[in-house]
C-alpha cells in the first residue's frame, strides 16, 4: 500500500528513550530507542512481560510523562518543545485514559463522573454537557445508573463508567492500561466490547495493554514490547 493510501498517523514515536535518575549512579533506562506508529482508527493490543516498560510507553504516548530523548507527534503536533499547559491543552483534548483502577470519585454520581473533564476544560457546567454525558451514559449500558453514587456501583459498571469519561471529549486516542486487569471474565469481555464498538464507530485509535492473550488476539494488531524495546508489531491472527 503506498504511503498516500494510508490513514494518518496519530501516534509517532521515533527513537524514545527514557531513562529515570540520570546523570546519577543509580541511572536506568527503561526505554530503549522506540520507533512506532499507530495510525487513526487502529486498535492495538500492547503486550509483554511485567516490567518490560508497557506503561512507561503508555505515559510518554499519553504525555503523562516526556522521552529522556526522541521525538513524540501526537495527532500530528510534534510535542518536544511544547511547554507543560500545552501538553495539558493537547492531552485533555485530544487523548481518554482507561487504567487498571477507575480512579472515579466516589462521592459524586456516575453521571458527575463522566461529566468532570467537560467542566475542567469550560469551567462551569451547562446543559450541552449533561445531554453529552447522558449519550454516553446510555453509549456504555448505565442510564438506569447514571445518577447513582460511583462508590455503589459494581467493578464492572465502575469501568464502564470510566470508559464514558475517557470518551466524553472525544478523543482521537484512548489509552487503556490494563482496564480489565480486575474485572471478571463476564464484565471484561463487556469492556473490552465497549472498547472495540466505540473504536468502529467514532474511530477512536485505541491502544490497549494487556495480559489477556485471548483479548489481545481479538485487535487489529498487537504491539510486542520486551525489555524495553518494541520486538514486534504485528497484524493479530485470524
Amino acid at each position: 500500500m503506498a504511503e498516500s493510501d494510508l490513514a494518518p498517523a496519530v501516534v509517532q514515536l521515533q527513537g524514545v528513550r527514557k531513562a529515570y535518575n540520570v546523570g546519577t549512579d543509580f541511572e536506568s533506562e527503561v526505554l530503549h530507542g522506540i520507533d512506532l506508529t499507530v495510525r487513526r482508527g487502529e486498535f492495538c493490543a500492547v503486550v509483554g512481560p511485567s516490567g518490560s516498560g508497557k506503561s512507561t510507553l503508555l505515559n510518554i504516548v499519553g504525555l503523562l510523562d516526556r522521552p529522556t530523548s526522541g521525538t513524540v507527534e501526537v495527532c500530528g503536533e510534534p510535542t518536544t518543545l511544547l511547554g507543560d499547559a500545552a501538553l495539558t491543552r493537547l492531552r485533555g483534548h485530544s487523548i481518554g485514559f482507561v487504567f487498571q483502577y477507575h480512579h472515579l470519585i466516589t462521592a459524586f454520581t456516575a453521571l458527575e463522573n463522566v461529566m468532570m473533564p467537560l467542566l475542567g476544560a469550560a469551567g462551569r457546567a451547562d446543559d450541552s454537557m449533561r445531554i453529552r454525558a447522558e449519550a454516553l451514559m446510555a453509549s456504555v449500558g448505565l442510564t438506569p445508573w447514571q445518577d447513582h453514587l460511583a462508590g455503589k456501583l459494581s467493578g464492572g459498571q465502575q469501568q464502564r463508567v470510566s470508559v464514558a469519561r475517557a470518551l466524553v471529549m472525544n478523543p482521537a486516542l484512548l489509552l487503556a492500561d490494563e482496564p480489565t486487569g480486575n474485572l471478571d471474565t463476564q464484565s471484561a469481555e463487556a469492556v473490552f466490547s465497549l472498547l472495540r464498538s466505540m473504536n468502529a464507530e467514532h474511530g477512536t485509535t485505541v491502544l490497549f495493554v494487556t495480559h489477556n492473550a485471548a483479548l489481545a488476539q481479538r485487535c487489529d494488531r498487537t504491539i510486542e514490547v520486551v525489555d524495553g524495546q518494541v520486538t514486534g508489531a504485528h497484524p493479530a491472527p485470524p
